[in-house]
């Protein structure tokens, strides 16, 4: 066979092929699925199948491999912490410690510094509360330390530089503010913040009076300190108001300070993922025989089933019907809830709730004794007639006043015991339940207001005291028995029911006693 016959063959031989392979090609784009074909093969075998034919293309590339993630995600500050830092921290505190550091001596730029510290120490806390859920009582206890400890701090600094006559109130100024660092573990942060503003400011006006025509930097920097208070009490009631916010959807504190550990920075790992939703049930098997055989078990159906409260029975509660929507139990039926009563409710963290520095010292004419808890025995010696004595927020103590002075207060005290000898002007109880007051000398007035159970003992040179009681309950007063050798006292109640009745036009208000 000639050359030119063997290519005509082999090119007939060719283009048969071409016509069974395009048939092979439709059948197969037709069913979805892959066909080796004959000129496929040839094609594998590097043999062209027509002198025109283009070669084969070239290999896809290797696909490209996936960018790298990042190495860490970067995490968004929460916006309450943002909004501190440029309110409060950098808005007021800022400028405060600067104009601290042009004029003042240098014991009132160092707590100055002690101040902008306890900030830092109460943004830590903002942004650890924005991260994580609320820890129990325990673990809210340790979280609080470091803000307890800022706020002792600033108490010690003051204490240890009072010979700094020169700079003492100010320096007492800024120990009045302190405390307020404590609205982080408060239940109502913005009164209790505005009621720490109004003893800086009793410091501050004093400061203002005897610099206003001095130098007029002082009154700027009691105003620039007072501004940091008013400033953190409006940031409080825009995104704290009734109480520091946690995150219920954060992690705990545990897996928050693993993480900014092992990270070496304070920023808060990312939440974690929704819960998946559970997984749909299997219809049970057996169909309506199942079913029947299932209702034919009697009595014991229905020992699965949880008793309805009254609280959640529409019959009985027309607000509920009202809302067409039954609220769903949160867990078993209590024992408070079977009763009707009110349920406890659990208590609040109280390491740093209202709890201030405590406080014994005489302040001009005044004896200030603030925070004094379970102590036995203070006693104040040496009075003189111009001096007051002010008991603020004791609990659990006995105060023994030695000597005469001008005026006794107690306020916000409860289980207090105070012995005082005489005094010139009045004694005044308000908001001191279960108080113990003894007069041993004389006292013209004594002034009880919105207090329960107290008792008063009276001596024979003060039995022509004038007692007033407002919004009281359960006050009784102990006079000497005459005749008795001192120390027997005869018990008599307050009384605290009145009568009101209208005569003439007029309301005539007489005591109720109870006889018999």
């Amino acid at each position: 066979m000639s050359s030119a016959s063997g290519l005509h063959s082999l090119a007939t031989i060719i283009k048969r092929l071409e016509a069974a392979t395009s048939r092979i090609e439709d059948i197969a784009s037709a069913s979805g699925a892959q066909i080796v074909t004959p000129e496929s093969l040839l094609r594998e075998r590097g043999i062209s199948t027509s002198a025109s034919a283009p070669p084969p293309p070239p290999p896809p590339p290797p696909p490209s491999a996936p960018p790298a993630p990042a190495a860490s995600a970067v995490v968004e500050t929460p916006k309450s912490v943002v909004a501190f830092d440029e309110a409060v921290v950098q808005g007021k505190l800022k400028p405060f410690v600067e104009l601290t550091k042009s004029f003042a001596g240098p014991n009132v730029i160092e707590m100055a510094g002690l101040v902008e510290k306890q900030f830092q120490t109460v943004r830590e806390f903002i942004l650890l509360a924005a991260s994580c859920q609320k820890p129990d009582q325990n673990t809210m206890n340790e979280l609080l330390k470091p803000v307890q400890a800022s706020i002792d701090a600033i108490a010690r600094a003051k204490e240890a530089n009072r010979r700094d006559r020169d700079w003492f109130t100010h320096l007492t100024l800024i120990s009045e503010g302190a405390p307020s660092a404590g609205w982080v573990a408060h239940p109502k942060p913005g009164p209790y913040v505005g009621d720490t503003k109004d003893s800086v400011d009793y410091y501050g006006n004093r400061v203002i009076k005897e610099f206003k025509e001095k130098d007029p930097k002082h009154v700027e920097w009691v105003r620039s300190f007072a501004a940091i208070l008013e400033q953190t009490r409006k940031y409080i009631m825009e995104y704290h108001t009734t109480g520091l916010v946690w995150n219920p959807k954060g992690v705990s504190v545990e897996q928050y300070k693993s993480s900014a550990g092992t990270s070496g920075s304070g920023a808060p790992p990312p939440p974690p993922p929704p819960p998946a939703a559970p997984k749909a049930s299997a219809a049970p098997a057996g169909g309506a025989a199942a079913v029947f055989a299932e209702l034919n078990r009697g009595e014991e159906v229905t020992k699965g089933l949880r008793k309805v409260d009254k609280s959640e029975m529409t019959h009985k509660n027309p607000a509920l019907r009202a809302g067409s929507v039954v609220p769903a139990s949160t867990g078993p039926t209590t024992q408070s809830s079977a009763t009707g009563k009110k349920p406890i409710k659990p208590s609040k963290p109280q390491a740093l709730a209202g709890k201030k520095p405590s406080k014994f010292v005489l302040d001009g004419n005044k004896w200030l004794i603030e925070y004094q808890e379970n102590e036995s025995s203070l006693i104040v010696e040496n009075v003189q007639l111009n001096q007051s004595i002010n008991i603020f927020g004791c609990k659990n103590s006995t105060i023994i006043i030695k000597g005469k002075v001008n005026a006794v207060t107690i306020v916000n005290s409860t289980k207090t015991s105070v012995l005082v000898e005489s005094v010139v002007s009045s004694v005044s109880v308000t908001s001191s339940p279960s108080f113990a007051l003894q007069i041993t000398g004389s006292a013209p007035m004594i002034q009880i207001d919105s207090t329960d159970s107290g008792q008063v003992y009276l001596s024979k040179d003060s039995l022509n005291a004038e007692i007033t009681t407002a919004k009281c309950s359960a006050i009784n007063v102990s006079l000497p028995v005459e005749g008795e050798e001192e120390g027997v006292y005869e018990e008599q109640a307050v009384p605290e029911m009145l009568k009101t009745v209208v005569k003439d036009g007029k309301l005539v208000t007489t005591i109720v006693e109870h006889a018999g």
